[in-house]
C-alpha cells in the first residue's frame, strides 16, 4: 500500500529534473524517468510529448511510489525507427519496458494519446494492471481538434518543417498572443502545443510523429474508439481527469467515458485545457494520490473475465451520447 501523508511534503522529494535513463528493448533505446519506491506508477505521454512534461507530477508522487515515465518510441529522447506506431503497439512496448525493469503490476496515468494507449495496456494485460487514470484520453470519441486533423494531412511533415523557421515562428507568436488575449481554450493550450513542435527537431522526429498520428487521427477526426471495451473497466478503479476548457478533446468525452465505465470517478479542473496538470500540477498530485490511497488494486481473475465478455450488454445511454458526438464531429 502506498505511503500515508500530503504529497509533494515528504523530505525525500526529489528536486529538480528527475534523471533520464535508457534501457535497450527488442534493439531500440527506450529512455524513461523512473523515481521513488511503492507500488509503481506508469505515466504516458502524449503525442509528440516526451517524459519531461510530468516532471511536476514525478516529484509530487514519488515520496509515495516508485514512478515511471517513459518515452514513447519515436519520442522524446526514445530511438525513431520506421516501425510500428499503433495504440496497441504502444501497449506492447509499455508492457516489455515493465518487465526489463521487473516490474509486473501498475497503476496507469494516460495522457491524450497515452491514455489510449493506457486503456489498451489495460485491455491487453489486466492482469498487470491495478488502476487507470485518464488525462483528456484520446479514444473515447471522433471529436478531436481541427489542428490535429489537419496535421494528418499529405505533406504535413512540410508544414511541421515550416513552422520552425524564424519567420515562421514569429507569425505563430502573434497568433497565439491573440488566442491568449481572447482567453479561448486553445490559448490556454498553445505554450504547450508550440513545445510539441520544438520537440521535433529533425526529420525522424518529425515522421515518427506524423506515423504516430495517421494511426489514431485522419481528416475525419479520432480513427477508432475504445468506447465497445469500456464495460470491461468494471472492477478495475478508474478515474478520468479533464480540463473543462480542453479544445483538443472536448470535455463532452469526459462525459461519455464516465457514463461508459462502470464506478469511474470524475475530476473536472475548472480553468485548464488539455493539460490539466501543468495548470494545476498541486491539485493533480492530490487528486491522484487520494485516488490511488482510497481504492484496491484490481484483482484480475480469467473466469471473471469470461464472464463479462459472454453477458455485456450495450449500454443505451452511452451509445446514445456518442451517436450525437459522432454526429456532430
Amino acid at each position: 500500500m502506498p505511503e500515508s501523508g500530503t504529497p509533494g511534503q515528504s523530505p525525500g522529494r526529489p528536486k529538480g529534473e528527475v534523471r533520464l535513463r535508457t534501457r535497450t528493448v527488442h534493439g531500440y533505446r527506450r529512455a524513461f524517468r523512473m523515481a521513488g519506491q511503492g507500488s509503481a506508477v506508469l505515466l504516458i505521454h502524449g503525442i509528440g510529448d516526451s517524459s519531461v512534461t510530468w516532471n511536476p507530477v514525478i516529484r509530487g508522487l514519488a515520496p509515495h511510489y516508485r514512478v515511471i515515465a517513459p518515452d514513447l518510441l519515436g519520442h522524446g529522447a526514445s530511438d525513431k525507427p520506421r516501425g510500428d506506431y499503433s495504440v496497441g503497439a504502444y501497449a506492447n512496448g509499455m508492457r516489455d519496458l515493465l518487465s526489463v525493469l521487473g516490474i509486473e503490476r501498475v497503476t496507469l496515468v494516460g495522457h491524450s494519446l497515452g491514455g489510449a494507449v493506457a486503456m489498451q495496456f489495460a485491455y491487453q494485460f489486466p492482469e498487470r494492471t491495478e488502476r487507470l487514470v485518464l488525462v483528456g484520453t484520446g479514444g473515447v470519441g471522433r471529436e478531436v481538434t481541427p489542428l490535429l486533423r489537419a496535421a494528418s494531412l499529405p505533406g504535413a511533415e512540410f508544414v511541421l518543417s515550416a513552422l520552425r523557421l524564424p519567420t515562421v515562428r514569429y507569425q505563430v507568436s502573434l497568433l497565439v498572443r491573440l488566442l491568449q488575449k481572447l482567453d479561448t481554450g486553445l490559448g490556454l493550450d498553445a505554450p504547450d502545443l508550440i513545445r510539441t513542435v520544438d520537440a521535433l527537431p529533425d526529420a525522424a522526429a518529425r515522421n515518427a510523429f506524423i506515423r504516430t498520428l495517421r494511426a489514431v487521427v485522419d481528416s475525419r477526426g479520432q480513427v477508432g474508439t475504445l468506447l465497445d471495451r469500456c464495460y470491461l473497466t468494471e472492477g478495475m478503479p478508474t478515474m478520468l481527469v479533464w480540463g473543462e476548457r480542453d479544445q483538443v478533446v472536448p470535455s463532452i468525452h469526459a462525459g461519455i467515458a464516465h457514463v461508459s465505465m462502470p464506478g469511474s470517478r470524475l475530476e473536472l479542473f475548472e480553468n485548464a485545457g488539455h493539460f490539466p496538470f501543468h495548470s494545476d500540477p498541486q491539485r493533480f498530485v492530490s487528486v491522484v494520490h487520494d485516488f490511488i490511497s482510497t481504492t484496491e488494486p484490481a484483482g484480475y481473475r480469467p473466469e471473471q473475465w469470461r464472464m463479462m465478455l459472454r453477458g455485456h450488454q450495450p449500454n443505451p445511454r452511452a451509445q446514445r451520447l456518442a451517436d450525437i458526438l459522432m454526429r456532430s464531429a
